[in-house]
């Protein structure tokens, strides 16, 4: 079945004119965030297979040495943040260590990668595809080799949903349904696409009601049997006063996305704003383990 067009948004590449011109970001465009994040078992499950992590990167630089005058050399920091979703499946304890698994490969992947993005530019929007499927592939490798060397954890598995954010911009990585939400002048949008049977069903025209038995199964996953995955890419670029969140289906089992909006629009603190996430889906029945991450965009101060 066809992707909806809206989740290759990285696919239409930059190509032609001097290379300078799509290495160096012209006009920057600075954006400060604070972050919120929370999780819990539920009311039903034993365990939580959820796992989450925040992320900050930085680039210094130190002028050590010179003889420009030191009043006009002008340095800059940079700072880049990664924030991550991941909904094991496959059993209590297979599912919490598969989730545990993939967030810890892609820390050390982080470690052994010879560079970072730090900033969205032309040049590097070229190698974006290329970037997340290596990840993937790797972290899908390290799953399906474990359980090839341990039988009894076969179908064990995991959700993965990600930002990269780079002020102004974030890129959304997601395998799953475990999803992404943009709140931009008071509108909730859900940007990623749930890659469940349930949802293909839907988007083929089928009656939501008359599927919703199949909404827990996924089509796309880290782990499992399928050995081809592949992971949906969004680029947003974000403004003050946006906030993006991050979540596993625990919260959207059971909150309305109009319940969710009033939550971070009623909460001016991101963590505020996370811990009432949890406190409703709890409130509705707590059927399963809920996490949530919340960005929050502002302008820096003065």
């Amino acid at each position: 079945m066809d992707k909806p067009r809206d989740q290759e948004d990285t696919a239409v590449f930059i190509t032609g004119g001097r290379f300078s011109e799509e290495f160096f970001e012209r006009w920057p465009h600075r954006l400060t965030f604070e972050f919120g994040a929370a999780t819990h078992a539920g009311k039903v499950r034993p365990n939580n297979e959820d796992h989450f992590a925040v992320v900050r990167r930085r680039r210094t630089n130190e002028l050590l040495l010179t003889n420009l005058d030191p009043q006009r050399v002008v340095l800059t920091d940079d700072s880049a943040f990664a924030l991550v979703v991941a909904d094991g499946m496959g059993g209590a304890r297979f599912g919490e260590f598969a989730s545990r698994l993939a967030l810890q490969r892609m820390f050390e992947l982080t470690q052994q990668a010879t560079s970072w993005v730090m900033k969205y530019t032309g040049q590097e929007v070229l190698q974006i595809r290329e970037r997340v499927d290596a990840y993937v592939q790797e972290m899908q490798a390290t799953l399906s080799d474990y359980v090839a060397a341990h039988p009894a954890t076969a179908g064990m598995g995991t959700t993965w949903t990600s930002a990269h954010l780079l002020p102004p911009h974030a890129l959304i990585v997601q395998i799953g349904d475990s999803r992404a939400y943009l709140l931009h002048d008071g509108e909730l949008r859900q940007v990623t696409h749930d890659e469940t049977m349930a949802q293909a069903f839907i988007d083929s025209g089928m009656d939501p009601d008359t599927v919703k038995k199949f909404r827990h199964v996924l089509l796309n996953s880290l782990g499992g049997s399928n050995d081809d995955v592949t992971a949906q890419i969004h680029h947003l670029q974000l403004e003050p006063g946006d906030r993006l969140l991050l979540c596993t289906d625990g919260l959207t089992e059971m909150v309305a996305d109009q319940d969710i909006a009033k939550v971070l629009e009623q909460n001016s603190a991101p963590q505020d704003a996370c811990d009432q996430l949890i406190a409703l889906a709890l409130d509705k029945g707590g059927k399963d383990n809920v996490t949530v991450i919340l960005a929050a965009a502002a302008e820096p101060k003065a």
